[in-house]
């Protein structure tokens, strides 16, 4: 996923997290809050993941959650059909370029012909 993707993945992970209450998360009141929705910790807790693991995913770090991540996460977060879409599409990453066949410069060729010894040619992938 690439960083701006990454850090809207976080952004929107944190405003919904923000939005929701202890009380609808069923979660006892319990301490004093100093923000405002469920604490990161709770949110892991509702989605059965690990809190390093959520907070690494709100931070917008390079990591990849799977599809049951996402699914246990819009639960958790308590998304609709439209927002657990938008949770997908942020998570996966659309700029992965296809793959190009490359074509090896007549000067290059040329060089690896003339060697007469056996020898390849590396692309940029």
């Amino acid at each position: 996923m690439p960083a701006s993707r990454r850090s809207e993945f976080g952004d929107f992970l944190r405003s919904r997290r923000e939005k929701l209450s202890p009380a609808s998360g069923r979660l006892g009141s319990g301490r004093r809050r100093r923000t405002p929705g469920l604490r990161r910790e709770e949110v892991a807790e509702l989605a059965g993941i690990g809190v390093d693991w959520y907070v690494r995913l709100e931070q917008g770090r390079t990591v990849s959650p799977s599809d049951a991540t996402l699914d246990a996460l819009a639960r958790a977060l308590r998304l609709g059909k439209a927002e657990a879409a938008h949770l997908r599409a942020l998570a996966r990453s659309n700029d992965q370029r296809t793959f190009a066949a490359e074509k090896v410069p007549p000067a290059i060729a040329r060089i690896v012909s003339d060697l007469g010894l056996p020898a390849y040619v590396t692309g940029s992938r």
